[in-house]
């Protein structure tokens, strides 16, 4: 794992990343392929329960314990990060708080699946 991804992906990553072998030699770029597709339908599904206007706290507590899972489970650090601070601000019934963080949320999902297409490009 190179420098870029210092701070966006912990050990678990790395876990990953040694289950790779020649028998699955695209083991971990098909593991991030689900991880963004599990997460850009939960992201939906959060934008749109935050559309709504009225906060279904416990709602958006269940969607985001599911991302933080997920990324968790790649090792995305950052997104994991955020998720637990959106989970804090759904406990306290912050929906200002709630807005913010899932727009970082939103924000450290771009750039973990940029830096990770990048780095599966210059792997190949």
């Amino acid at each position: 794992m190179g420098k870029c991804m210092q701070g966006y992906l912990d050990e678990q990553f790395m876990e990953l990343e040694e289950l790779q072998d020649d028998v699955n030699p695209n083991f971990v770029e098909e593991v991030a392929t689900l991880y963004f597709k599990d997460s850009a339908r939960l992201i939906n599904s959060i934008d749109q329960a935050l559309e709504r206007g009225s906060f279904d706290f416990n709602r958006l507590d269940n969607y985001m314990h599911q991302f933080k899972g997920s990324s968790t489970s790649i090792g995305a650090s950052k997104v994991k990060t955020e998720c637990t601070m959106f989970r804090e601000y759904c406990r306290m019934g912050n929906a200002e708080g709630c807005l913010r963080t899932f727009q970082q949320v939103k924000k450290e999902h771009a750039t973990l699946r940029k830096k990770l297409e990048h780095y599966f490009q210059a792997s190949q």
